[in-house]
């Protein structure tokens, strides 16, 4: 999006001093934060709850200063929900925003929540409360996929396909082996989002500009008010993890995305005229301009492409940082640009993913084809060394009888060890996940939110005892 910066209407930056950069200089610095700051809105409005609340329990707000700018902020966050909230032109960011919003409602009151931090540490905050909360999103997408994935497992566990190796006819596989292969695939990709949302849902508040604050802050009170686990408590350390918070997740995003990329790859070809293994729902698919046969599975061609492009995220964010020495530098703005985007794009992809995995057909006949008989000659070459005969000489044996085409078949399978065709584990691999899940404990996180949201509930006494109206 290009701003408009020749011909805005200034308002004097929270930074000001007694000059204004030119236009130029403004339109090349801001750059695309007026629309990417969008996405950290709600958080920002969140972390200033939690800051001024803590500012109050040390005197640098009274409780009627507090209570005015918590309703005002909270009218603000109703604005940011219902989608009409705006960057202006001629305000920086979202923080100055909000900041100017509640000046112009209640007067220098408004200015005095800034007290005790710096945009660097409100912009950390407010990229770790969004962040927590798109991982939220992700996870939840994942499991779904996965759900799908498995329940697809159980419904052809009995239905054998080629195994590949080389992208030669190799072993006997199964659509239950196939399925379930990606559903715990993204039983790891889990992990590394969960090893993301812990990283990600530590408290930087409070570390200021990095080098933290003469103003006795409670950073306890900060990191208990907005649900995190615990805070970064170094504060150069806080500053650090600008970069590092977003290069790591990225690291996550990118493992459920060459998952998805993989399987996309799958469904493509085993969806062609010369497998025909599979058959996506005509509604999923598109048409030729020329060929009126052709039904394409863009879907997961884009998704494919999409998924290898979330792939060289940390690749792009690692760039951005790597050669930056401790302490802030305007280079970090730049990682908002591929980072917050990020999470949409894989998220249609999940659920894109899901719909179709949902809907697709599978032919239960595709052994009918003599071209898949030779990959059942492991499976004699094992029944001859169970009866006795050396697996060498077995191997031997079976490769003379291909070699003059005399060759039989034998095509009942009888796998019996975990993971294979006969013994699934889907139960053992749904565990995992449900494991890995209960790792997260993303309610701390959505209370907090909730409740800083929330109206004070009013007080009301009896015997003697202040309650919150309506309860015992």
């Amino acid at each position: 999006m290009k701003e408009k910066a020749h011909n805005q209407t200034h308002h004097t930056p929270i930074w000001h001093k007694s000059y204004t950069p030119t236009s130029e200089i403004e339109r090349f610095t801001v750059g695309r934060d007026r629309e990417l700051d969008l996405y950290l809105a709600e958080s920002d409005v969140l972390g200033s709850m939690a800051h001024i609340t803590m500012l109050e329990s040390i005197g640098l707000l009274t409780a009627e200063e507090l209570s005015v700018l918590l309703a005002e902020l909270r009218n603000i966050l109703q604005i940011i929900r219902q989608g009409a909230f705006v960057i202006e032109d001629g305000v920086e960011d979202v923080h100055s925003q909000v900041e100017l919003m509640l000046t112009r409602k209640l007067g220098d009151i408004g200015k005095k929540i800034h007290s005790g931090r710096s945009r660097n540490d409100q912009v950390l905050v407010d990229l770790k409360l969004w962040t927590r909360r798109q991982l939220h999103d992700v996870v939840m997408l994942v499991k779904e996929l996965f759900d799908e994935l498995q329940k697809q497992s159980e419904l052809y566990k009995d239905v054998l396909m080629p195994g590949y190796t080389h992208l030669q006819v190799a072993m006997p596989s199964s659509f239950g082996l196939w399925f379930g292969a990606y559903a715990e695939s993204l039983v790891d990709d889990m992990l590394f989002l969960q090893a993301a949302y812990r990283m990600t849902n530590r408290n930087p508040l409070g570390s200021a500009a990095g080098y933290g604050s003469s103003f006795p802050l409670n950073r306890t009170m900060t990191t208990e008010l907005l649900g995190f686990d615990s805070m970064d408590y170094n504060v150069v350390y806080a500053q650090m993890g600008r970069g590092k918070t977003e290069r790591n997740v990225s690291f996550a995003l990118a493992s459920v995305a060459g998952t998805l990329a993989k399987l996309a790859f799958d469904a493509c070809m085993f969806n062609s005229q010369n497998f025909a293994f599979v058959k996506l729902p005509d509604e999923c698919t598109t048409g030729s301009s020329i060929m009126p046969h052709k039904k394409n599975p863009d879907v997961f061609e884009l998704t494919r492409a999409k998924c290898n492009k979330l792939q060289a995220l940390p690749q792009q964010i690692t760039l951005i940082m790597n050669n930056l020495p401790v302490g802030y530098f305007r280079d970090l703005q730049i990682i908002k640009e591929v980072f917050l985007p990020a999470f949409d794009e894989l998220k249609d992809c999940l659920r894109m993913a899901t719909y179709i995995i949902e809907r697709i057909k599978v032919n239960e006949h595709i052994l009918d084809d003599t071209r898949y008989d030779l990959m059942f000659s492991v499976e004699e070459v094992n029944r001859l060394a169970a009866e006795g005969m050396p697996f060498r000489d077995a191997y031997k044996q079976v490769g003379l009888d291909i070699e003059a085409g005399h060759f039989q078949p034998n095509k009942q399978i009888h796998h019996t060890h975990e993971g294979s065709i006969g013994n699934l584990c889907t139960a053992e691999i749904a565990a995992l996940m449900q494991h890995t899940l209960d790792g997260f404990h993303f309610e701390r996180a959505e209370e907090a939110e909730k409740k800083l949201a929330s109206p004070p509930t009013p007080l009301r006494m009896e015997r003697g005892v202040y309650t919150e109206q309506g309860q015992e």
